[in-house]
C-alpha cells in the first residue's frame, strides 16, 4: 500500500492494519519475509505496512566503498537461520542472479558489501506494496476509547511535507540509528557546515568535493569506518594529507575468533538476557572488542603498509594521530581547526583541516522520542525476551523493538547476526497474541464494547 492511496491527519482511518514497522531496513526486511512464509502456512498477521523514509531500499547507502566487505557469514542472511529453505537466502539471491558456482569458487564467507546491499535490495523489492517509501515517521499516538488504548496511530510525513495518520494494533520500530556527533563538534554540525560531515553521509559528500580535491583531510574515529575511509580517501585524493585521528593508543583488531563469536548465536541471547543487570553489563564490556572501535585485521594491515611505505619513501601525506583528544573545533572560512591534546607528552596542538568526516558511530534513541507519547501507558523502554514492550492492563496493542535491546539482549542486537532468528522469536510472538483480536475473542468483544 502506498503513502498517495492513504488517508492525510484530517481524516480518521479506516484500516486498522494488524502491523505498522517504523523503518525498513534489513531488520524489518526479516521480519516481513517472517510472516509472509508463516501466511502461507495458514492464518497470520496479513494486513502488514513498513513506513521508511528513505526514497527506495538502500542499505548504508554512503558507505558502500569499492572492495568493502562484509564482517559476518553470508549464511546469517535474512533467512537462513530461521528458514534454510527460503525463496530469500542468499545462497537463492546468488543462483537467481546466475553466480552461485562463481561466487563459491571465490572461497570467501564474506561478500563485498556492495554486493550484500543488492541482496537486500532484491528481497526488499518483493514487498513493494507493503512499504511507503518517502515518509519520515513522527509520532505515535494513543487511540483512546473509555480510559483503554485500543489501537496505536502513526503520524508521518511525506517528501511533499503531507502528513499521514494510519491505525494499528502493532507496531515494531526498527528504524536504526542516528549519526553521533561528538559534543565538540556539535555546533559545527548543527549549523551545517559544508566540509564537516558524519560518515553516513560519506560518499556522497566526497562525490561534490570531487572538482576541488581538498589538501588537508581530518577522519575522526578509530573502528572499521573511520579505517576502510582512511583508505578510500588515501587513494582517491593521493596528493591530499590524511589524518586518523583517535583517542586509542593503536588501531585494535576485531576478535572474531570462533568461541568469542558464539556471543552472536541465537542461543546466546538466552543466557545473556536470563542475568542479572550487573552480570549483563560485565558481558558486554568483555566483548565490546568484537563490535566497538576495533577493525578488521586485513584493514590494519593495509593501512600499516600505506604508512610504512611512506617511510621507505622518505616522504608522505598521511598521519595515525593516536591518543589525540579533540577539545575544540572552530570554522576559519572554509577551513576547519581542531584543537587537540595528545595525552602521551602533554602538548596541545591546532591543525587546520579542508574536510573533516566523522566516523563516530550511532546512537540509537529514535524509539524514545517517538514513543513519548505512549509512555504513561508503559512500564519503561526495555523489551522483553520476545522483544515487546511491557505495558500497563489497559494498554492493548504491542510493540515491538527491533536494535534497541542491546543492554538486555546482547552485542548482537544492533547486528545482522541475528536477523533470521529475531524476526522469528518477534513473529511468533505477534502470532501467539493474534487470537486475542480474532471476531470470537473476549479481548475482541472487549475492544468491541469499548467502542461503543
Amino acid at each position: 500500500m502506498h503513502a498517495s492511496t492513504e488517508p492525510s491527519t484530517t481524516s480518521i482511518p479506516s484500516l486498522t492494519h494488524d502491523l505498522i514497522g517504523v523503518g525498513f531496513g534489513p531488520s524489518n526486511l526479516a521480519l516481513a519475509i517472517a510472516l509472509e512464509e508463516h501466511g502461507g502456512q495458514g492464518p497470520g498477521i496479513t494486513r502488514f505496512l513498513f513506513l521508511e523514509k528513505q526514497p527506495e531500499f538502500t542499505w548504508h547507502g554512503n558507505m558502500l566503498l569499492s572492495n568493502s566487505r562484509m564482517q559476518i557469514a553470508y549464511l546469517k542472511d535474512l533467512a537462513t537461520l530461521r528458514n534454510p529453505r527460503s525463496h530469500f537466502t542468499f545462497i537463492n539471491y546468488l543462483h537467481e542472479k546466475a553466480r552461485l558456482s562463481a561466487f563459491i569458487n571465490l572461497q570467501s564467507h564474506y561478500p563485498t558489501r556492495r554486493e550484500y546491499n543488492d541482496y537486500l535490495r532484491w528481497a526488499a523489492a518483493h514487498f513493494q506494496g507493503q512499504c511507503a517509501y518517502g515518509e519520515t515517521v513522527t509520532g505515535i499516538e494513543p487511540v483512546l476509547e473509555r480510559d483503554h488504548v485500543v489501537a496505536l496511530q502513526i503520524l508521518s510525513r511525506d517528501g511533499d511535507g503531507q502528513t499521514h495518520a494510519r491505525r494499528a494494533r502493532n507496531v515494531i520500530l526498527g528504524a536504526g540509528g542516528t549519526p553521533h556527533i561528538p559534543p565538540a563538534f556539535a555546533p559545527l554540525h548543527t549549523t551545517g557546515h559544508t566540509r564537516l560531515f558524519h560518515s553516513s553521509q560519506y560518499l556522497a559528500r566526497v562525490a561534490a568535493l570531487s572538482d576541488t580535491p581538498p589538501r588537508r583531510v581530518a577522519v575522526v574515529g578509530g573502528g572499521q569506518s573511520a579505517a576502510e575511509i582512511f583508505l578510500d580517501l588515501a587513494e582517491q585524493w593521493p596528493q591530499a594529507q590524511v589524518d586518523l585521528i583517535m583517542r586509542g593508543r593503536a588501531l585494535k583488531p576485531a576478535d572474531s575468533s570462533p568461541f568469542v563469536n558464539e556471543i552472536f548465536d541465537p542461543q546466546f541471547t538466552d543466557f545473556i538476557y536470563a542475568q542479572p543487570v550487573e552480570q549483563r553489563m560485565r558481558i558486554l564490556d568483555e566483548f565490546r572488542n568484537t563490535n566497538y572501535a576495533v577493525v578488521d585485521d586485513d584493514l590494519i594491515a593495509r593501512i600499516y603498509d600505506v604508512l610504512y611505505q611512506q617511510r621507505v619513501g622518505g616522504h608522505g601525506h598521511h598521519a595515525l594521530l593516536c591518543c589525540h583528544d579533540i577539545q575544540e573545533v572552530h570554522a576559519s572560512g572554509e577551513q576547519i581547526r581542531l584543537h587537540m591534546h595528545e595525552r602521551l607528552s602533554g602538548r596541545t596542538a591546532t591543525q587546520p583541516y579542508d574536510v573533516v568526516v566523522l566516523a563516530t558511530g550511532y546512537e540509537r534513541r529514535t524509539h524514545e522520542h517517538l514513543l513519548a507519547a505512549v509512555q504513561p501507558w508503559l512500564d519503561g523502554l526495555e523489551g522483553e525476551r520476545d522483544y515487546r514492550l511491557r505495558t500497563h492492563a489497559r494498554f492493548l496493542p504491542g510493540i515491538y523493538l527491533q536494535g534497541y535491546c542491546e543492554p538486555t539482549h546482547g552485542l548482537s542486537d544492533t547486528l545482522l547476526s541475528i536477523l533470521a532468528t529475531r524476526s522469528a522469536e518477534i513473529s511468533a510472538s505477534l502470532l501467539a497474541r493474534e487470537p486475542a483480536w480474532t471476531a470470537s475473542s473476549p479481548q475482541a468483544s472487549r475492544v468491541a464494547a469499548l467502542a461503543g
